[in-house]
């Protein structure tokens, strides 16, 4: 006779996880940067290390949306490349109007687009609904509440901070979310979410790969040492200068070229991403120091340990990979950059991690800055201690094993007395509330000058 005493005898933990019953999660996401796809396969990646006993599904928005791609029959090109064809090109200027009118037409075409997505879960049968997009939230939710109510929906959210309204919280909805700065804790929890619907975490969620490559850490010993300085010499980068990795994302950025062109006496790592029109261009770009370039490439944790600082946009993938391989920042907070990432510049300089510039014309300055005070950034960089991919599978375990809540869902196309469509409120109190969390989060607040700040004691 088996027992639960001769299991915990005999039997492996592989065995005992084989026995639980497998749970179906829905992890989904787009394309519109590559933060979204990023951090879903990282969650994925982290979710199988955990052993946990569950199937995961990468459910792509778009693709569900619309499914016989009329939106890229009509423009050309899908909703996701075009989007990352104006980020790569530094057409965002106009973004912040643009994200009004996405929120107007989400609106106007929420009922069709719930009816489409409760189809699917009904269909699929998911045990739990995980969304790493913003926007898209409230239809998410409601159309897996029609069908499914009992199913937790989760939002997992890849900025460090929300861009209210409707960007990520949605607070009158059962909606759980998980941030990744005590920052956005406190605007969901101005916002009025349920304290138990509000999870934190030490930060995003980043590939596992990168946790293989901190040199921070390792690199103090000799052999690590003699290992990290013979992969320079062999790409020919100096071993005793500080070496800068200048990457924008997976679809490159045309900023690149600029900078390249005004650090031309520094070592610098050029990650170009998709973009190989820019590769061929940064190739034929004179330089003295040595500039290595790199197209494509699933070895980012690699490249990064070999560096000695970060530059690129605010972007919350690239600084988390960057921090948490022990590289302070170089970045940018000006009007072109993107809403949702002007707090990420604000972080990075208020917690004295790198350096914010107006414009990227000041990375001259900005790197002799950086080279002065490498010690002293490495130290504070190094204090973080990002775990999130260890994190975020326990916490949906605990919100997938916890009893249903019974809490209603607004209708879509209906919002409470004395509320209008666009911001349903339950009470005047959430009212307030939500005023005071849309009046703080969106008061622009201006970047300075290039300063460092204080050490942490």
């Amino acid at each position: 006779m088996v027992t639960l005493r001769s299991l915990r005898r005999h039997a492996s933990l592989p065995l005992l996880l084989a026995m639980r019953p497998v749970k179906n999660v829905d992890l989904v996401y787009f394309d519109a940067g590559g933060g979204h796809r990023a951090t879903a396969l990282a969650l994925q990646e982290g979710i199988a290390a955990r052993h946990h006993p569950w199937r995961t599904r990468l459910v792509d928005l778009f693709e569900l949306l619309d499914p016989d791609r009329r939106i890229e029959r009509w423009l050309g090109a899908g909703p996701a490349a075009l989007y990352n064809r104006r980020v790569a090109a530094g057409w965002t200027f106009t973004l912040p109007l643009e994200l009004k009118l996405l929120h107007a037409m989400i609106r106007l075409t929420s009922a069709p687009m719930q009816r489409r997505l409760a189809q699917h879960w009904a269909r699929t049968q998911p045990d739990l609904v995980v969304s790493v997009v913003p926007n898209f939230n409230r239809v998410l939710c409601q159309g897996l509440k029609t069908v499914l109510p009992q199913v937790p929906f989760v939002t997992l959210m890849t900025d460090l901070a929300d861009v209210p309204p409707h960007f990520w919280i949605e607070p009158d909805l059962p909606q759980h979310i998980i941030c990744g700065s005590e920052h956005a804790v406190r605007q969901a929890r101005a916002a009025g979410q349920a304290p138990d619907l509000v999870h934190r975490t030490s930060g995003m969620v980043i590939r596992e790969a990168f946790y293989r490559n901190v040199h921070s850490a390792s690199a103090t010993a000799p052999a690590a040492q003699r290992d990290r300085a013979a992969q320079r010499t062999a790409l020919g980068l100096p071993v005793q200068h500080p070496c800068g990795l200048v990457m924008f994302g997976g679809g490159g950025g045309a900023e690149m070229l600029a900078i390249a062109r005004a650090l031309h006496d520094q070592p610098l790592l050029l990650l170009c991403g998709h973009d190989a029109a820019l590769a061929r261009a940064l190739r034929k770009s004179h330089a003295i120091a040595r500039h290595v370039v790199v197209e494509f490439t699933r070895e980012v944790p690699q490249y990064m340990a070999l560096a000695d600082y970060f530059i690129g946009k605010p972007g919350p993938g690239c600084l988390s990979e960057a921090l948490h391989t022990g590289l302070p920042v170089i970045t940018v907070c000006n009007a072109s950059t993107l809403p949702q990432e002007r707090y990420n510049a604000q972080w990075v300089r208020s917690a004295g991690l790198g350096l914010a510039l107006p414009n990227w014309p000041g990375i001259g300055a900005a790197v002799q800055l950086m080279h002065s005070q490498l010690g002293d950034f490495q130290q504070r960089v190094n204090g973080l201690d990002n775990r999130a991919v260890i994190e975020v599978p326990e916490l949906l375990a605990q919100i997938a094993e916890a009893p249903p809540r019974r809490d209603p869902v607004p209708s879509p196309h209906a919002a409470p007395r004395g509320a209008s469509p666009a911001h349903p409120t339950g009470t005047r109190r959430q009212a307030w509330a939500r005023a005071t969390w849309q009046r703080e989060a969106t008061t622009p607040r201006p970047c300075a000058e290039p300063t460092v700040a204080p050490r942490r004691p």
